[in-house]
């Protein structure tokens, strides 16, 4: 699903029984990551392996960056939805793509607070893209993410508000 060089990628809203979301601060890996910090703050995302579904994948994604494995699927976004890089990022994933599309995913946290270990995702399997994390209310999201990836956050909340409620 590689349609004009975009990486295809999941992204996953996860959300706790109050109906906030879970938000890691993005490492910096450069420059650019200093340049944009006050937008260092996104939801979990990754991309697509070869032969992968989108619903393992995000799955996998959440537990590689979070060591999340208590979620439950509430929705997802049937249409991919796509952001360009700005040129000033367009070298990242060795200017194969021009940017991504994703498929956004619903969920629900069931478990402890405690599960959630940014520094050791994946039990330990992966490096930290995460170097803090919180719950935030999905309306101040967009304004958290770096700006070229806005409109697809403010997509994200549209979509996914009925489930911002506890018990649904």
């Amino acid at each position: 699903m590689n349609a004009l060089g975009y990486r295809p990628c999941v992204g996953v809203m996860l959300l706790n029984d109050s109906g906030l979301a879970f938000i890691g601060r993005r490492r910096p890996k450069g420059a650019q990551d200093l340049v944009n910090a006050r937008f260092e703050w996104q939801m979990p995302q990754g991309g697509v392996d070869d032969g992968e579904e989108p619903e393992a994948a995000a799955f996998r994604e959440l537990y590689e960056e979070t060591n999340v494995r208590s979620a439950t699927m509430l929705g997802v976004i049937e249409p991919w939805l796509s952001y360009d890089l700005p040129p000033e990022a367009g070298r990242r994933w060795r200017g194969k793509y021009i940017g991504q599309t994703q498929k956004w995913f619903a969920m629900r946290f069931t478990g402890s607070e405690s599960e959630i270990d940014i520094a050791r995702p994946a039990g330990g399997a992966h490096q930290p893209e995460f170097d803090a994390w919180r719950w935030e209310r999905p309306a101040l999201l967009p304004e958290l993410i770096v700006p070229f990836k806005r409109h697809v956050y403010e997509r994200v909340i549209s979509e996914f508000t009925p489930f911002f409620e506890a018990g649904t």
